[in-house]
């Protein structure tokens, strides 16, 4: 593809990571709304039955959901805050989706043993939190919509100033003018009274006395 010199390629308008950042903070907070309106604050890490359907969860992962869900939607305003979640939800889930592998016994070393089961991950958790890691991996390297401005785009952004110019030409032709006018004028006087006393001497009659 061949540009125009001097063109600039910027990102420009509502970027496909911003809609998916936007969309799962408000799903974030919706499940963690409804996580609260289920089980309460009591037992707050600890095992709960009212779970969401097949996920389980007590206060303390709808507490995760809730501040998630905030995040994504004050980050999800820009290309590079939209992003920058993607990667949080990449890294926070994915280190969830591998401790929910320990505590099910699918990886049989579990650092975090002693720790228990505080967020009360079951199964069904474990497989939804490797979903939302792939889905902060895509919005962290989904490719923004790049617009191509030209020189004259911008400079057509820019408020135009008009400059006022005169012509030292123009001027000077005007000051001649004026100049001119009463040179003429004076030299007509002039040449009146020179020619005056003649005129006067041819119109008197002869033989009248002075």
């Amino acid at each position: 593809m061949v540009h125009a010199k001097g063109a600039r390629i910027r990102v420009r308008g509502l970027q496909p990571a911003q809609v998916l950042a936007g969309l799962a903070g408000i799903a974030f907070l919706v499940v963690g709304i409804i996580g609260f309106t289920r089980t309460g604050f009591g037992n707050f890490a600890g095992h709960n039955d009212a779970g969401f359907w097949r996920f389980s969860g007590n206060p303390l992962m709808s507490l995760v959901r809730v501040v998630t869900g905030v995040i994504g939607l004050l980050l999800a305003f820009g290309s590079g805050r939209a992003r920058t979640f993607g990667w949080l939800l990449f890294i926070g889930y994915g280190l969830l989706f591998v401790w929910g592998l320990m505590i099910d016994g699918l990886i049989s070393t579990n650092p975090f043993a002693n720790a228990g089961n505080p967020m009360d991950l079951g199964p069904a958790d474990t497989w939804l939190h490797l979903g939302v890691a792939a889905l902060g991996l895509l919005i962290a390297v989904l490719p923004a919509r790049r617009t191509i401005l030209l020189p004259e785009d911008e400079t057509a952004d820019e408020p135009t100033v008009v400059e006022h110019r005169t012509d030292r030409t123009d001027v000077i032709d005007r000051t001649d003018r004026v100049t001119d006018e009463p040179r003429r004028r004076s030299f007509l006087r002039r040449d009146h009274k020179e020619r005056g006393p003649e005129v006067t001497r041819e119109e008197r009659p002869p033989g009248l006395a002075h």
